[in-house]
């Protein structure tokens, strides 16, 4: 039985990341892909296997090459758990700005008494 890996394993490694980055562009093959990383092909070859058991990229075979592509649609999980966050502190910050203006207010409101 075959475990699919997490998203979220994928994204938490820097290299993992950049390899998204660098494939998102364009499909690039697994040596040019090597060539980017000052790594073993072996040690990218790992990272390139935990993407695609994560799906965020797939492997085509085009004659002898093979070439990875991104599939972010994957990524979709990670914006959705993100999002939820989002709204969190964008909600704390509106409520900052609501008491700045306050103060504001109250020491406009003060100068003028004055």
């Amino acid at each position: 039985m075959e475990t699919r890996r997490d998203v979220f394993q994928a994204i938490a490694d820097p290299t993992r990341r950049a390899i998204i980055n660098l494939i998102a562009e364009q499909p690039h093959n697994l040596n040019s892909v090597a060539e980017r990383f000052d790594m073993t092909r072996q040690a990218v070859s790992l990272h390139v296997k935990i993407l695609t058991e994560c799906g965020l990229i797939t492997i085509r075979q085009k004659g002898r090459e093979r070439y990875c592509e991104a599939k972010l649609e994957g990524l979709n999980e990670v914006s959705q758990w993100i999002e939820q966050f989002k709204q969190y502190f964008e909600s704390r910050l509106d409520s900052l700005e609501s008491y700045l203006a306050a103060i504001q207010k109250t020491k406009k409101n003060a100068k003028r008494k004055k």
